[in-house]
């Protein structure tokens, strides 16, 4: 699924500990553009990941840090960008949202390194009326969040990292999933 001529998002946490991405402009395009665009103004820089889910995701682009805030670089919120070949896959950088056409500013990076059994046989079992199999595979060797997949956009996938990602999916957090310790973004830089 990697096409090196896609752009690369490198996130910097403060610590200095570093995930890669590779984005996805051919199958989300006004995604990917309000992402580039507001990474490129340092709108993420300082910002935490303010959601935290172990087994689940890591969530930010929150100015205000309480999940409620931020906006898209068109100042309303954008519709949906849903590719068959794009899924919340570990590791998959997904847009957070309130609902069908909410996107804005914040996203989250998949953590699940399963996926419930249960889901597992569900697909497998709708394989016959035409689920694709390779996705079935990919989710039961990566892991992620099926149930996620055509609610939420991908626009990207980790691609090194994943210590990182699980290392903050780890922190202790409080009330709202919220991390005890700010856990705070220096930079996203994206090279296209």
């Amino acid at each position: 699924m990697s096409d090196m001529t896609n752009p690369i998002v490198t996130i910097t946490m403060e610590n200095g500990a570093v995930m890669t991405g590779e984005l996805y402009p051919a199958k989300a395009p006004n995604t990917v553009a309000n992402f580039i665009s507001l990474a490129n103004k340092g709108f993420y820089d300082g910002l935490i990941f303010h959601r935290v889910i172990q087994d689940f995701m890591i969530q930010g682009g929150d100015p205000t840090g309480t999940g409620c805030g931020g906006a898209s670089i068109w100042g309303k919120p954008f519709e949906d960008e849903f590719a068959l070949d794009a899924r919340n896959y570990y590791g998959a950088l997904s847009m957070a949202n309130s609902g069908p056409g909410t996107n804005g500013s914040q996203f989250f990076v998949v953590q699940a390194k399963s996926v419930p059994a249960n889901l597992i046989d569900q697909m497998e079992a709708l394989s016959d009326q035409g689920y694709p199999t390779e996705v079935v595979e990919q989710y039961k060797q990566v892991g992620g969040t099926p149930w996620l997949d055509f609610h939420h956009t991908v626009f990207g996938q980790l691609i090194d990292g994943a210590d990182v990602l699980d290392a903050i999916a780890a922190v202790p957090c409080g009330p709202g999933d919220k991390p005890v310790n700010d856990v705070v973004i220096d930079t996203i830089e994206v090279q296209e």
